[in-house]
């Protein structure tokens, strides 16, 4: 990243349930970092995925950043409401053939190994019905985190063509993901490292489309048992957003920062956090278990 380049990063959750710790931790995590750094923070709802969503979830999310002080900067973002945007450069990648057409089933891809192997995008005749995917022209298997250093994943899977679009017509996180943070202008992506193998996939697509990545910072993930995050899909229990106080410095703990005021106000305690905040103090490892 350009030192003379304003930092924008981004928190970006999905409206599957109401805030966890483990959301936590990726929201005052990416809040602390651009807020250290002078920058904006943005809020993005990827809401493309109707079948996980929750009704009301969205302004349940919102409220609950507000009750712990992580006020956004710009007007919250919502990916379905960009939809057209996201087909428009799927037409093109499959005119310029960046893209094609797969009827492989998982039974198939299984049958190849567990990875695909690219047969559809070598047919004579191709599919003109299907899932839509990407022709992985980079390959991307090595990135440099800012917390971690140099990743690495599997060859195999940075070579994958993956999908974009799905066989039921609805996006893929990666190209979603990938064509907001272009338009955002997002020059750091700050979220939990159970995103580090994607992060390759969407650093090719960057390439393929000619654009620059950002900066990437992947945090430890908070796990109830080795392997297994904090999510909303194995009912992890709501952050109090009555009482945020002892949550945030939880948070902070664990993300090893010094602990702040919790006799005070919340923006307060995160005017604290944030002129406390140093990034080579946050734990390394991928997953931190939590003590109950």
């Amino acid at each position: 990243m350009v030192n003379s380049t304003p930092y924008i990063g981004r928190f970006a959750p999905s409206p599957s349930g109401p805030l966890h710790f483990g959301s936590l931790i990726a929201a005052l995590g990416s809040f602390l970092r651009a807020r250290s750094l002078g920058g904006q923070w943005l809020v993005r709802i990827e809401d493309i995925d109707p079948p996980r969503e929750i009704e009301g979830a969205n302004d349940q999310i919102l409220r609950t950043l507000e009750a712990y002080g992580m006020h956004w900067d710009s007007t919250v973002f919502y990916q379905s409401q960009r939809l057209d945007v996201y087909q428009q450069q799927i037409n093109q990648l499959l005119a310029t053939d960046n893209a094609y057409y797969c009827q492989c089933t998982r039974k198939e891809i299984k049958a190849m190994g567990g990875s695909y192997d690219g047969r559809c995008g070598s047919r004579i005749q191709p599919h003109t019905t299907g899932a839509i995917r990407i022709r992985n022209r980079y390959g991307v298997a090595q990135f440099q985190d800012q917390l971690k250093g140099i990743i690495s994943v599997d060859s195999q899977f940075a070579a994958e063509d993956f999908i974009i679009k799905r066989s039921d017509g609805l996006y893929a996180y990666q190209l979603a993901v990938v064509l907001d943070d272009i338009h955002q202008q997002i020059t750091e992506v700050v979220r939990g490292s159970d995103l580090l193998e994607p992060t390759c996939r969407q650093i090719s697509l960057f390439q393929l489309l000619n654009y620059p990545s950002p900066d990437w910072l992947h945090l430890p993930l908070a796990c109830a048992e080795k392997g297994r995050k904090l999510s909303k899909q194995n009912h992890a229990a709501a952050i109090d957003i009555i009482k945020p106080q002892a949550s945030i410095n939880a948070a902070l703990a664990f993300l090893g920062q010094p602990q702040v005021d919790t006799e005070t106000d919340v923006r307060l305690m995160l005017e604290q956090a944030v002129d406390q905040f140093n990034l080579n103090q946050v734990p390394q490892q991928s997953e931190i278990l939590l003590v109950t």
